[in-house]
């Protein structure tokens, strides 16, 4: 438990450091390492009858997802 953990917050703070990045290249890796962490937090929360958290986790997994879809799978150029 204690490493799936440290999983989560590595990825997490590595994901929120990215989403804030002025270089638009760094920025676009935040949904990755997002959508990474999101089986952990499932896991997590599901074993630890955190229900309310858990529902929350899909409604993160979901917003990693549209990044990543805008991201890496519909590639626009950067609106300033």
């Amino acid at each position: 438990m204690i490493v799936t953990q440290i999983f989560i917050g590595c990825c997490g703070v590595t994901a929120v450091f990215l989403s804030q990045s002025k270089s638009f290249k760094r920025r676009r890796w935040a949904c990755i390492f997002g959508l990474v962490a999101q089986p952990a937090w499932f896991y997590e929360t599901w074993e630890a009858q955190q229900y309310g958290i858990f529902a929350l986790t899909w409604v993160y997994f979901a917003n990693w997802l549209r990044g990543f879809w805008n991201h890496w799978v519909v590639q626009e150029e950067e609106e300033l």
